[in-house]
């Protein structure tokens, strides 16, 4: 069987073309979005030292595909009991996802137990029979090489247990 030239010539490249047509360039805004996906835990024994920890797990998207930096601190966790900035995150660079394409993905980061803060101004850190618990959510958020700050997300409820 002959294989008709002017039916490779025209039709081949014009089937390649359609099929890499179809792929649609993912619609994000500029701006960082990001959702939450889980927990691997929802306590932790009090310390002041890295002794404990959770992992949190969220997905991201960004439009123009900026986020990442190797010299700038750009994923933020908030502690909501007194929105101290609990840690700091660098996230390396990321490559878009093709020609001026956004990027999408899920990171997960490991923060590390905290003190339970006392209503009646024990200090932190002590273990008291009065407060045998304390309940905390982190904020987390994110910001772009181009300063562009995501939405805030929390996380579920943490016990922290002050033994």
């Amino acid at each position: 069987m002959r294989i008709n030239h002017h039916f490779i010539f025209w039709v081949l490249p014009l089937v390649v073309y359609a099929i890499t047509s179809c792929v649609t360039r993912p619609d994000f805004p500029i701006e960082p979005e990001i959702e939450f996906v889980s927990m691997d835990g929802n306590q932790m024994v009090q310390n002041s030292f890295n002794t404990d920890s959770i992992r949190v797990t969220f997905s991201f998207t960004d439009g123009d595909g900026d986020l990442g930096d190797k010299d700038s601190l750009n994923i933020f966790i908030r502690d909501n009991r007194d929105q101290f900035v609990a840690s700091k995150y660098r996230l390396p660079e990321l490559p878009p996802e093709g020609a001026q394409r956004g990027v999408r993905g899920e990171i997960t980061v490991t923060i590390y137990t905290t003190c339970c803060i006392f209503p009646d101004g024990t200090p932190p850190c002590q273990a008291s029979l009065a407060y045998p618990t304390d309940t905390l959510r982190y904020e987390i958020y994110i910001r772009d090489r181009a300063g562009h700050v995501s939405n805030t997300i929390q996380t579920d409820p943490i016990i922290i247990l002050c033994q």
